[in-house]
């Protein structure tokens, strides 16, 4: 029987989708297309997703305005009517037009799982664009075997594989990360590899590249057929590998401190600590949200063991205090990153933090709540 539609209205809403691994940028890009999307006078929803709780994904899209609805406890093919239920919630408070839904960065089979479902379920209410799925250019590289350098083991690089296997789009993203003629050898690459995909590259953080990229996604209308073959056992097994850690910290200080130098001395101290156990990090995302009433979010992040910590958002004042929330993932036992995040490495002696929420766990094994193999 059909289940009920999440939008009432009975206008078919654009639901893109914008996978790829830890660490690849999703959720900048996620947020460039919401006001490039706003910008040209559409209504857009976005959905977020996670094993855990607590997100800093969220953190950062709602500080920019956006209507946003959480998925935690798991990834949207084993969430699906959490999905459908968020796509409701977004109907009734502000009614999108457009849909942008960013599933967990560990996760692959997305068609079979998510997007055939919702064609053949609710293909009445939503129109479902073609599958992007983006990558951090160095880690591609390593992975393809073009350039040396740390990676995951095995079962971890079979999801990642995975991922770009069903991708309709394949987005390179960071492109001002790569020389012309290395950014040219990664692209033969992937077009080798997977030729069902059409490669684009695009600096999210920048804005390049990225129209062409939005009008495919605005436009086109994904493939049908068979969808590809897992092997549930290995991508069960590759998901386990990964640490997971999510954790909610308040810092006070008797005088107002930088967020923004606390932030960097935090990055800096988990990465040290992380690359000194051998810990291969996939993605460290922290936030600091002021509780006084300035409002403002500084935002960080950390993508590989070599590379230097981001901040995307800055505070423009010092602050007497804040809620520091930790999104880490990285190729570790879950109790070596919880000690790593409980020592606190680089927070200044002055600050005193008082821990309020901290979860670390492997993820259980990917359960569907429907598989379409083909449409």
């Amino acid at each position: 029987m059909k289940s009920e539609s999440p939008n009432p209205a009975g206008v078919k809403a654009r639901y893109i989708m914008i996978g790829g691994f830890l660490g690849a940028g999703k959720t900048t890009a996620v947020a460039r297309l919401a006001q490039q999307l706003t910008a040209q006078g559409r209504r857009v929803g976005l959905i977020t997703n996670d094993q855990g709780r607590e997100l800093v994904d969220t953190a950062m899209l709602t500080s920019r305005g956006f209507a946003v609805e959480e998925i935690p406890g798991g990834c949207f093919c084993c969430r699906f009517s959490s999905l459908v239920e968020a796509a409701r919630k977004l109907t009734e408070s502000t009614r999108p037009d457009v849909f942008i839904a960013e599933p967990v960065g560990s996760c692959t089979d997305l068609v079979a799982t998510v997007s055939y479902p919702l064609r053949r379920i609710y293909g009445e209410t939503f129109s479902i664009a073609p599958l992007s799925v983006m990558l951090d250019p160095i880690r591609a590289r390593r992975v393809l075997g073009l350039a040396p350098g740390p990676k995951f083991s095995e079962k971890v690089v079979y999801i990642y594989l995975k991922q770009l296997e069903e991708a309709d789009l394949i987005v390179i993203n960071k492109r001002d990360l790569l020389a012309p003629d290395e950014l040219a050898a990664l692209r033969q690459a992937l077009a080798q590899r997977f030729p069902q995909a059409e490669v684009c590259d695009v600096s999210a953080r920048h804005g390049d590249g990225l129209d062409a990229w939005f009008a495919r996604v605005e436009q086109r209308m994904p493939r049908s057929g068979p969808a590809m073959g897992v092997d549930y056992e290995t991508y069960a097994e590759g998901e386990a590998l990964l640490g997971w850690l999510n954790a909610t910290i308040h810092l006070s200080s008797p005088r107002p401190f930088d967020g923004n130098a606390v932030l960097r001395e935090l990055a800096a101290g988990f990465q040290s600590r992380l690359a000194a156990e051998g810990a291969e990090v996939a993605h460290l995302k922290m936030t600091l949200d002021p509780e006084d009433a300035l409002g403002g979010l500084a935002v960080i992040n950390l993508v590989r063991n070599d590379h230097v910590p981001e901040l995307s958002q800055e505070l423009e004042e010092p602050v007497p205090g804040a809620r520091l929330i930790v999104n880490l993932r990285a190729e570790s036992a879950p109790e070596r990153l919880r000690a790593i995040v409980e020592s606190l490495p680089g927070l200044p002696a002055s600050i005193r933090a008082q821990m309020e929420h901290l979860e670390c766990f492997q993820p259980g094994k990917p359960t569907p709540e429907h598989r379409i193999a083909s449409l």
